[in-house]
Formats: structure tokens, C-alpha cells, sequence
């Protein structure tokens, strides 16, 4: 049992940086393939890798982390064509969206910390782009590391019990 909490803790911190692989995926194949596991402890374990995983992007959105050369923007001059300009014109209201977001966020931290906690249940908005959006507004790592332990908990737990649960209502 000890090495497949192993295994998971190291799928659900990879799938924290590398977004291709679901955690999901992997935690119901788990639960079906080993049902002794406690669902609130795979919950947990998952949480835990999840949320180490996110640190990473948030200390890299905040600053606190230096990212390799390659990593950064290149800034370079741009020709402007008229597909640049047309992509430009297209995205320019999201792009406002977001700083608008970033705004509010400046302003209020504590909607941040509900931004977060709630992107770490659902999943909507994105819990990788929530977890950068904390980083750049400084949100303070006790706030980001309680609400998204909590929230993905919720989230793993729910998912790894959904088998069982399902499994009694159709037998």
C-alpha cells in the first residue's frame, strides 16, 4: 500500500506541473484497481502532491523563483501584419478581463483567497492559472496553501469515493 501512495503522491505533483497528465484519470483507475485504499486518505496523499506541484508556479508568479533563460520572454520587435493585428484586436477583451481580474485582486486579497478556493474544488476558473494569479498578486502562502489543501481535498476525496458510491447505486 505504501508504494502505491508513493506512486501517487509523484503522479499527482508531476500532473501539478505538467498538465497532460490527469490526476484524475489515474486516481479512479487506482481506486477501482485497489478499493482497500481509504478514499480520504488518496485524498489527501493527492492533495498534498497537487498543491506542492502548484508552489512551484505560484513562488515562479510571484518572483521568489528564478525561471532558466529559456523559460523567459524574448523580446524581440514585431512585424505588424495584418493577422497579428486582427489576433490583437480578437483577444483585447480578454486581455482586459484578466487585468481587470488582477485588479480586483490587488484590491481585495480576501476575494483572491475565494477565486482560489474555489478554482481548487471545481477547477473553474483553471487552479494552474488561479495559482499564478496568486503568486502575482502576493498572496500570502498560508492563505494559498490552506484553501488549496482544503479545496482539492474536497475535490479528490469526492472523486476517489465516486466509484464506490456509483457502484452501490446500480447493484
Amino acid at each position: 500500500m505504501i508504494a502505491w501512495l508513493g506512486l501517487t503522491l509523484g503522479v499527482a505533483f508531476g500532473s501539478a506541473i505538467l498538465p497532460l497528465v490527469s490526476i484524475e484519470i489515474f486516481l479512479i483507475g487506482l481506486v477501482m484497481q485497489q478499493p482497500h485504499i481509504p478514499w480520504l486518505f488518496l485524498g489527501a496523499v493527492v492533495a498534498v502532491g497537487q498543491v506542492s506541484g502548484k508552489l512551484l508556479y505560484y513562488y515562479a508568479a510571484k518572483g521568489d523563483l528564478h525561471l532558466p533563460a529559456f523559460l523567459h520572454r524574448r523580446h524581440k520587435e514585431k512585424l505588424e501584419t495584418p493577422r497579428r493585428l486582427r489576433w490583437h484586436r480578437r483577444t483585447k477583451r480578454i486581455r482586459m478581463w484578466v487585468e481587470a481580474l488582477r485588479e480586483k485582486c490587488h484590491r481585495h486579497p480576501k476575494w483572491m483567497v475565494g477565486t482560489y478556493g474555489i478554482s481548487s474544488v471545481l477547477g473553474l476558473p483553471p487552479f494552474m492559472a488561479t495559482s499564478v494569479l496568486a503568486g502575482m498578486v502576493r498572496m500570502s502562502l498560508g492563505a494559498f496553501l490552506g484553501a488549496g489543501l482544503v479545496g482539492r481535498f474536497i475535490r479528490f476525496s469526492v472523486l476517489a469515493a465516486s466509484p464506490a458510491i456509483c457502484a452501490g447505486w446500480f447493484l
